[in-house]
Protein backbone atom coordinates (compact mmCIF):
# COMPACT_ATOMS: atom_id res chain seq x y z
CA UNK A 1 0.00 0.00 0.00
CA UNK A 2 1.04 3.60 -0.50
CA UNK A 3 1.03 6.00 2.46
CA UNK A 4 -2.28 7.52 1.28
CA UNK A 5 -3.80 4.04 0.93
CA UNK A 6 -2.52 3.10 4.38
CA UNK A 7 -4.19 6.11 5.99
CA UNK A 8 -7.41 5.36 4.11
CA UNK A 9 -7.23 1.81 5.44
CA UNK A 10 -6.65 2.95 9.04
CA UNK A 11 -9.44 5.53 8.91
CA UNK A 12 -11.89 3.16 7.20
CA UNK A 13 -11.11 -0.04 9.11
CA UNK A 14 -10.80 1.28 12.64
CA UNK A 15 -13.31 3.12 14.83
CA UNK A 16 -11.90 6.60 15.45
CA UNK A 17 -13.07 8.59 18.48
CA UNK A 18 -12.33 11.95 16.91
CA UNK A 19 -14.64 11.14 14.03
CA UNK A 20 -17.47 9.10 15.56
CA UNK A 21 -17.21 9.69 19.32
CA UNK A 22 -18.06 7.28 22.15
CA UNK A 23 -18.64 4.27 19.87
CA UNK A 24 -14.87 4.16 19.29
CA UNK A 25 -13.97 4.19 23.00
CA UNK A 26 -12.74 0.81 24.29
CA UNK A 27 -13.26 0.41 28.03
CA UNK A 28 -10.31 -1.86 28.73
CA UNK A 29 -6.64 -2.26 27.85
CA UNK A 30 -6.95 -5.75 26.34
CA UNK A 31 -6.35 -4.73 22.72
CA UNK A 32 -3.39 -2.48 23.50
CA UNK A 33 -1.77 -5.17 25.63
CA UNK A 34 -2.31 -7.76 22.88
CA UNK A 35 -0.94 -5.45 20.17
CA UNK A 36 2.13 -4.61 22.25
CA UNK A 37 2.77 -8.29 23.06
CA UNK A 38 2.65 -9.13 19.36
CA UNK A 39 5.38 -6.50 18.84
CA UNK A 40 7.58 -7.75 21.68
CA UNK A 41 6.37 -5.11 24.17
CA UNK A 42 8.21 -2.09 22.75
CA UNK A 43 6.86 0.11 25.57
CA UNK A 44 9.27 -1.65 27.94
CA UNK A 45 12.32 -0.65 25.86
CA UNK A 46 12.41 3.08 26.63
CA UNK A 47 11.87 5.41 29.59
CA UNK A 48 8.73 7.52 29.55
CA UNK A 49 6.79 10.35 31.18
CA UNK A 50 3.00 10.00 31.23
CA UNK A 51 0.67 13.03 31.09
CA UNK A 52 -3.09 13.22 31.64
CA UNK A 53 -5.47 16.11 32.35
CA UNK A 54 -8.58 17.84 31.07
CA UNK A 55 -6.76 20.87 29.67
CA UNK A 56 -3.10 21.73 29.21
CA UNK A 57 -1.70 18.25 28.67
CA UNK A 58 -0.79 19.02 25.06
CA UNK A 59 1.04 22.23 25.99
CA UNK A 60 2.79 20.57 28.95
CA UNK A 61 3.81 17.60 26.80
CA UNK A 62 5.34 19.83 24.13
CA UNK A 63 7.10 22.11 26.64
CA UNK A 64 8.64 19.11 28.41
CA UNK A 65 9.70 17.53 25.14
CA UNK A 66 11.32 20.82 24.08
CA UNK A 67 13.21 21.07 27.40
CA UNK A 68 14.41 17.46 27.35
CA UNK A 69 15.52 17.78 23.74
CA UNK A 70 17.36 21.05 24.46
CA UNK A 71 19.09 19.35 27.40
CA UNK A 72 20.50 16.78 24.96
CA UNK A 73 18.11 13.86 25.42
CA UNK A 74 16.79 12.01 22.39
CA UNK A 75 13.11 12.64 22.99
CA UNK A 76 9.99 10.88 21.73
CA UNK A 77 6.64 12.68 21.79
CA UNK A 78 3.24 11.05 21.39
CA UNK A 79 0.19 13.34 21.31
CA UNK A 80 -3.32 13.32 19.88
CA UNK A 81 -5.32 14.23 17.94
CA UNK A 82 -3.33 15.64 15.03
CA UNK A 83 -4.23 18.95 13.40
CA UNK A 84 -3.04 18.58 9.80
CA UNK A 85 -0.91 15.49 9.40
CA UNK A 86 -1.37 12.07 10.98
CA UNK A 87 2.38 11.84 11.59
CA UNK A 88 2.22 14.80 14.01
CA UNK A 89 1.18 12.22 16.62
CA UNK A 90 4.56 10.46 16.66
CA UNK A 91 7.77 12.50 16.78
CA UNK A 92 11.39 12.05 17.77
CA UNK A 93 13.35 15.23 18.47
CA UNK A 94 10.58 17.27 16.87
CA UNK A 95 10.56 15.33 13.59
CA UNK A 96 7.49 13.41 12.52
CA UNK A 97 7.75 9.67 11.91
CA UNK A 98 8.32 8.72 8.28
CA UNK A 99 5.53 7.78 5.88
CA UNK A 100 7.37 4.54 5.08
CA UNK A 101 7.29 3.56 8.75
CA UNK A 102 3.51 4.08 8.95
CA UNK A 103 3.03 1.88 5.86
CA UNK A 104 5.41 -0.85 7.01
CA UNK A 105 4.02 -0.95 10.56
CA UNK A 106 0.41 -1.16 9.36
CA UNK A 107 1.24 -4.01 6.96
CA UNK A 108 3.05 -5.80 9.78
CA UNK A 109 0.12 -5.74 12.22
CA UNK A 110 -2.74 -6.33 9.75
CA UNK A 111 -3.22 -9.89 11.10
CA UNK A 112 -3.62 -8.44 14.61
CA UNK A 113 -6.05 -5.80 13.31
CA UNK A 114 -8.14 -8.54 11.70
CA UNK A 115 -8.03 -10.60 14.89
CA UNK A 116 -8.61 -7.89 17.52
CA UNK A 117 -10.61 -5.22 15.65
CA UNK A 118 -8.85 -2.50 17.65
CA UNK A 119 -9.68 1.19 17.62
CA UNK A 120 -7.70 3.71 15.59
CA UNK A 121 -6.20 5.08 18.81
CA UNK A 122 -5.10 1.64 20.04
CA UNK A 123 -3.22 1.07 16.78
CA UNK A 124 -1.56 4.51 16.84
CA UNK A 125 -0.41 3.98 20.44
CA UNK A 126 1.23 0.67 19.52
CA UNK A 127 2.72 2.37 16.44
CA UNK A 128 4.26 5.11 18.60
CA UNK A 129 5.74 2.63 21.07
CA UNK A 130 7.30 0.62 18.23
CA UNK A 131 8.76 3.79 16.70
CA UNK A 132 10.27 5.02 19.97
CA UNK A 133 11.78 1.58 20.70
CA UNK A 134 13.32 1.37 17.22
CA UNK A 135 14.83 4.83 17.57
CA UNK A 136 16.13 4.03 21.05
CA UNK A 137 14.90 7.29 22.55
CA UNK A 138 16.31 8.36 25.90
CA UNK A 139 12.82 9.30 27.03
CA UNK A 140 9.35 9.55 25.51
CA UNK A 141 6.69 12.03 26.61
CA UNK A 142 3.36 10.21 26.29
CA UNK A 143 0.07 12.13 26.37
CA UNK A 144 -3.11 10.24 27.19
CA UNK A 145 -5.95 10.41 24.72
CA UNK A 146 -9.01 10.37 26.95
CA UNK A 147 -9.16 9.83 30.69
CA UNK A 148 -6.29 7.82 32.08
CA UNK A 149 -7.19 4.61 33.86
CA UNK A 150 -8.54 2.92 30.73
CA UNK A 151 -6.62 4.97 28.18
CA UNK A 152 -4.64 2.91 25.69
CA UNK A 153 -1.40 4.63 26.70
CA UNK A 154 -1.79 3.32 30.26
CA UNK A 155 0.29 0.20 29.63
CA UNK A 156 3.58 2.04 30.19
CA UNK A 157 5.58 2.13 33.41
CA UNK A 158 6.80 5.75 33.37
CA UNK A 159 9.46 7.38 35.50
CA UNK A 160 6.94 10.12 36.32
CA UNK A 161 3.17 10.57 36.07
CA UNK A 162 1.65 14.03 35.54
CA UNK A 163 -1.95 15.25 35.80
CA UNK A 164 -2.33 18.85 34.64
CA UNK A 165 -5.83 19.62 35.94
CA UNK A 166 -9.41 18.37 36.15
CA UNK A 167 -12.43 19.93 34.46
CA UNK A 168 -15.74 18.94 32.94
CA UNK A 169 -15.19 17.18 29.61
CA UNK A 170 -16.16 13.80 28.12
CA UNK A 171 -18.56 13.36 31.04
CA UNK A 172 -20.51 10.71 29.10
CA UNK A 173 -17.41 8.51 29.39
CA UNK A 174 -15.48 9.70 32.44
CA UNK A 175 -18.22 10.63 34.90
CA UNK A 176 -20.46 13.56 35.75
CA UNK A 177 -18.56 14.93 38.76
CA UNK A 178 -15.04 16.32 39.14
CA UNK A 179 -14.27 13.56 41.63
CA UNK A 180 -15.22 10.83 39.13
CA UNK A 181 -13.21 12.48 36.36
CA UNK A 182 -10.23 12.88 38.73
CA UNK A 183 -10.46 9.18 39.62
CA UNK A 184 -10.17 8.25 35.94
CA UNK A 185 -7.22 10.59 35.38
CA UNK A 186 -5.54 9.36 38.59
CA UNK A 187 -5.56 5.91 37.02
CA UNK A 188 -2.17 6.73 35.44
CA UNK A 189 -0.54 6.88 38.90
CA UNK A 190 1.60 3.75 39.24
CA UNK A 191 3.04 1.73 42.12
CA UNK A 192 6.07 3.52 43.61
CA UNK A 193 6.25 6.02 40.71
CA UNK A 194 6.25 9.75 41.65
CA UNK A 195 3.29 11.82 40.46
CA UNK A 196 2.96 15.57 39.90
CA UNK A 197 -0.41 17.33 39.99
CA UNK A 198 -0.53 20.69 38.22
CA UNK A 199 -3.71 22.43 39.33
CA UNK A 200 -5.72 21.07 42.24
CA UNK A 201 -9.02 22.09 43.83
CA UNK A 202 -10.87 21.00 46.93
CA UNK A 203 -12.97 18.36 45.16
CA UNK A 204 -10.07 16.64 43.44
CA UNK A 205 -7.20 16.80 45.95
CA UNK A 206 -8.49 13.92 48.16
CA UNK A 207 -8.93 11.74 45.06
CA UNK A 208 -5.30 12.20 44.07
CA UNK A 209 -4.07 11.73 47.63
CA UNK A 210 -6.04 8.50 47.99
CA UNK A 211 -4.83 7.12 44.65
CA UNK A 212 -1.21 7.98 45.43
CA UNK A 213 -1.40 6.45 48.90
CA UNK A 214 -2.87 3.23 47.52
CA UNK A 215 0.04 3.00 45.06
CA UNK A 216 2.72 4.17 47.50
CA UNK A 217 3.49 6.93 45.01
CA UNK A 218 5.17 10.16 46.11
CA UNK A 219 2.68 12.95 45.31
CA UNK A 220 3.67 16.56 44.60
CA UNK A 221 1.36 19.52 43.94
CA UNK A 222 3.13 21.95 41.61
CA UNK A 223 1.28 25.03 42.86
CA UNK A 224 2.61 24.39 46.38
CA UNK A 225 6.18 24.86 45.15
CA UNK A 226 6.02 27.45 42.36
CA UNK A 227 3.95 30.54 41.65
CA UNK A 228 3.90 33.22 38.98
CA UNK A 229 4.72 36.61 40.47
CA UNK A 230 4.34 38.66 37.30
CA UNK A 231 3.57 38.29 33.60
CA UNK A 232 3.00 40.39 30.51
CA UNK A 233 2.71 40.04 26.75
CA UNK A 234 5.40 41.33 24.42
CA UNK A 235 5.87 40.65 20.69
CA UNK A 236 3.88 37.39 20.66
CA UNK A 237 5.66 36.11 23.78
CA UNK A 238 4.33 35.51 27.26
CA UNK A 239 6.97 36.93 29.63
CA UNK A 240 6.71 35.25 33.03
CA UNK A 241 8.48 35.68 36.36
CA UNK A 242 8.22 32.53 38.45
CA UNK A 243 9.16 32.06 42.10
CA UNK A 244 10.54 28.74 43.34
CA UNK A 245 9.24 28.64 46.92
CA UNK A 246 11.67 25.92 47.94
CA UNK A 247 14.67 28.18 47.30
CA UNK A 248 12.95 31.58 47.25
CA UNK A 249 14.54 32.14 43.84
CA UNK A 250 13.07 34.06 40.91
CA UNK A 251 13.31 32.93 37.28
CA UNK A 252 12.24 34.76 34.13
CA UNK A 253 11.03 33.00 31.00
CA UNK A 254 9.88 34.11 27.56
CA UNK A 255 7.34 31.59 26.28
CA UNK A 256 6.40 31.46 22.60
CA UNK A 257 2.95 30.13 23.59
CA UNK A 258 1.37 33.48 24.54
CA UNK A 259 -1.94 32.26 25.97
CA UNK A 260 -2.44 33.49 29.53
CA UNK A 261 -3.53 29.96 30.50
CA UNK A 262 0.09 28.85 29.98
CA UNK A 263 0.82 30.44 33.39
CA UNK A 264 -0.70 27.34 35.00
CA UNK A 265 1.06 24.99 32.62
CA UNK A 266 4.52 26.47 33.13
CA UNK A 267 4.25 25.87 36.89
CA UNK A 268 3.44 22.22 36.20
CA UNK A 269 6.38 21.95 33.79
CA UNK A 270 8.84 23.48 36.27
CA UNK A 271 7.79 21.07 39.02
CA UNK A 272 8.14 18.14 36.62
CA UNK A 273 11.63 19.34 35.65
CA UNK A 274 12.52 19.56 39.36
CA UNK A 275 11.39 15.95 39.88
CA UNK A 276 13.35 14.82 36.82
CA UNK A 277 16.46 16.57 38.18
CA UNK A 278 16.03 14.65 41.44
CA UNK A 279 15.91 11.45 39.38
CA UNK A 280 19.24 12.35 37.76
CA UNK A 281 18.24 14.15 34.56
CA UNK A 282 20.80 16.82 33.70
CA UNK A 283 18.56 19.82 32.99
CA UNK A 284 19.92 23.33 33.62
CA UNK A 285 18.13 26.69 33.84
CA UNK A 286 19.51 27.76 30.46
CA UNK A 287 17.99 24.61 28.88
CA UNK A 288 14.58 25.57 30.26
CA UNK A 289 14.85 29.20 29.15
CA UNK A 290 16.04 28.31 25.65
CA UNK A 291 13.39 25.63 25.16
CA UNK A 292 10.42 27.66 26.38
CA UNK A 293 11.32 30.47 24.00
CA UNK A 294 11.17 28.06 21.03
CA UNK A 295 8.57 25.39 21.89
CA UNK A 296 6.73 25.80 18.59
CA UNK A 297 9.94 25.68 16.56
CA UNK A 298 11.36 22.68 18.46
CA UNK A 299 8.21 20.54 18.64
CA UNK A 300 5.85 21.86 15.95
CA UNK A 301 3.04 22.68 18.37
CA UNK A 302 0.14 24.65 16.91
CA UNK A 303 -3.30 25.89 17.92
CA UNK A 304 -2.59 27.39 21.35
CA UNK A 305 -3.60 31.07 21.15
CA UNK A 306 -1.75 31.13 17.86
CA UNK A 307 -1.77 34.21 15.65
CA UNK A 308 -2.00 33.22 12.00
CA UNK A 309 -2.67 36.63 10.44
CA UNK A 310 -2.36 40.37 11.09
CA UNK A 311 -4.62 43.33 10.17
CA UNK A 312 -7.05 42.06 11.28
CA UNK A 313 -5.52 39.73 13.86
CA UNK A 314 -6.67 36.13 13.44
CA UNK A 315 -6.15 33.78 16.40
CA UNK A 316 -6.78 30.03 16.51
CA UNK A 317 -7.13 28.08 19.75
CA UNK A 318 -8.15 24.47 20.37
CA UNK A 319 -10.20 25.37 23.49
CA UNK A 320 -13.29 23.19 23.37
CA UNK A 321 -14.69 22.79 26.91
CA UNK A 322 -15.93 25.06 29.70
CA UNK A 323 -12.55 25.53 31.39
CA UNK A 324 -10.80 26.16 28.09
CA UNK A 325 -13.37 28.75 27.01
CA UNK A 326 -13.15 30.48 30.39
CA UNK A 327 -9.42 30.85 29.85
CA UNK A 328 -9.99 32.31 26.39
CA UNK A 329 -12.39 34.87 27.83
CA UNK A 330 -9.79 35.80 30.43
CA UNK A 331 -7.31 36.31 27.58
CA UNK A 332 -9.77 38.52 25.69
CA UNK A 333 -10.05 40.76 28.75
CA UNK A 334 -6.28 41.28 28.78
CA UNK A 335 -5.80 42.39 25.18
CA UNK A 336 -6.94 45.31 23.04
CA UNK A 337 -9.09 45.10 19.91
CA UNK A 338 -12.02 46.91 18.35
CA UNK A 339 -14.71 44.35 17.50
CA UNK A 340 -14.63 40.61 18.17
CA UNK A 341 -15.51 38.09 15.45
CA UNK A 342 -15.98 34.60 16.87
CA UNK A 343 -15.91 31.56 14.57
CA UNK A 344 -17.08 28.52 16.51
CA UNK A 345 -17.89 24.89 15.90
CA UNK A 346 -18.30 21.94 18.27
CA UNK A 347 -18.83 18.17 18.28
CA UNK A 348 -22.37 16.94 18.79
CA UNK A 349 -21.67 14.71 21.81
CA UNK A 350 -20.71 17.77 23.86
CA UNK A 351 -23.31 19.76 25.83
CA UNK A 352 -22.55 23.22 24.44
CA UNK A 353 -25.06 25.11 26.59
CA UNK A 354 -22.59 25.85 29.41
CA UNK A 355 -20.00 27.03 26.89
CA UNK A 356 -22.43 29.26 24.97
CA UNK A 357 -23.61 30.84 28.22
CA UNK A 358 -20.05 32.11 28.80
CA UNK A 359 -19.51 33.75 25.41
CA UNK A 360 -19.84 37.52 24.95
CA UNK A 361 -23.17 38.66 23.51
CA UNK A 362 -21.54 41.62 21.76
CA UNK A 363 -19.36 39.53 19.42
CA UNK A 364 -20.12 38.85 15.75
CA UNK A 365 -20.71 35.10 15.41
CA UNK A 366 -19.92 32.71 12.57
CA UNK A 367 -21.41 29.27 13.25
CA UNK A 368 -19.76 26.41 11.42
CA UNK A 369 -18.54 22.82 11.74
CA UNK A 370 -15.58 20.52 11.10
CA UNK A 371 -15.94 18.06 8.24
CA UNK A 372 -16.29 14.94 10.40
CA UNK A 373 -19.37 12.81 11.19
CA UNK A 374 -19.14 13.77 14.86
CA UNK A 375 -19.49 17.52 14.18
CA UNK A 376 -22.50 19.43 15.48
CA UNK A 377 -24.54 20.80 12.56
CA UNK A 378 -23.97 24.55 12.19
CA UNK A 379 -27.72 25.25 11.99
CA UNK A 380 -28.34 23.39 15.25
CA UNK A 381 -25.46 25.28 16.86
CA UNK A 382 -26.87 28.63 15.71
CA UNK A 383 -30.31 27.69 17.03
CA UNK A 384 -28.93 26.81 20.47
CA UNK A 385 -26.73 29.92 20.50
CA UNK A 386 -29.80 32.04 19.79
CA UNK A 387 -31.16 31.01 23.17
CA UNK A 388 -28.15 32.78 24.72
CA UNK A 389 -28.60 35.91 22.57
CA UNK A 390 -25.60 35.05 20.39
CA UNK A 391 -26.35 36.22 16.85
CA UNK A 392 -24.52 35.51 13.64
CA UNK A 393 -24.29 33.74 10.30
CA UNK A 394 -24.11 30.09 9.31
CA UNK A 395 -21.33 28.49 7.24
CA UNK A 396 -20.78 24.90 6.09
CA UNK A 397 -17.03 25.01 6.71
CA UNK A 398 -14.53 27.03 8.73
CA UNK A 399 -12.70 28.57 5.76
CA UNK A 400 -15.91 30.02 4.32
CA UNK A 401 -16.60 31.49 7.76
CA UNK A 402 -13.08 32.89 8.01
CA UNK A 403 -13.24 34.44 4.55
CA UNK A 404 -16.50 36.19 5.44
CA UNK A 405 -15.04 37.41 8.74
CA UNK A 406 -11.97 38.80 6.95
CA UNK A 407 -14.26 40.60 4.51
CA UNK A 408 -16.26 42.29 7.28
CA UNK A 409 -13.57 42.88 9.93
CA UNK A 410 -11.61 46.13 10.24
CA UNK A 411 -7.85 45.99 10.67
CA UNK A 412 -8.14 46.64 14.44
CA UNK A 413 -10.68 43.85 14.95
CA UNK A 414 -9.94 40.39 16.36
CA UNK A 415 -11.05 37.17 14.69
CA UNK A 416 -10.95 34.15 17.04
CA UNK A 417 -11.54 30.57 15.88
CA UNK A 418 -12.20 27.96 18.59
CA UNK A 419 -14.51 25.23 19.83
CA UNK A 420 -13.04 22.08 18.30
CA UNK A 421 -9.57 20.72 17.62
CA UNK A 422 -10.87 19.40 14.30
CA UNK A 423 -12.17 22.82 13.29
CA UNK A 424 -8.73 24.35 13.89
CA UNK A 425 -7.11 21.58 11.88
CA UNK A 426 -9.13 22.58 8.80
CA UNK A 427 -8.10 26.27 8.82
CA UNK A 428 -6.17 26.94 5.60
CA UNK A 429 -3.83 29.57 7.03
CA UNK A 430 -2.44 27.16 9.65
Amino acid sequence: MTYAETLDYLYAQLPMFSRIGAAAYKEDLHNTIALCESLGNPQKKFKSIHIAGTNGKGSVSHMLAAILQTAGYKTGLYTSPHLKNFRERIKVDGKMCEEDFVVEFTEKIKPQIDLLQPSFFEVTVAMAFEYFARHQVDVAVIETGLGGRLDSTNVIMPELSIITNIGYDHMNLLGDTLQKIAFEKAGIIKQNIPAVIGEVIGQTKPVFESSAKAKNAQLTFAQHNFYVQDFNFEHDYLKVEVVDKRKDEHYKYNLDLPGVYQIKNIITVLEVVHQLQIKGRKIEQHHIQTALKKVKHITGLHGRWEKIKDNPTVIVDVAHNVDGIKQLIEQLELISYNELHLIIGFVKDKDVSDILSLLPKTANYYFTKAQIPRALNEKDLAETANQYELKGKIFEDVNSALQDALTHADKDDLILICGSVFLIGEVNYL
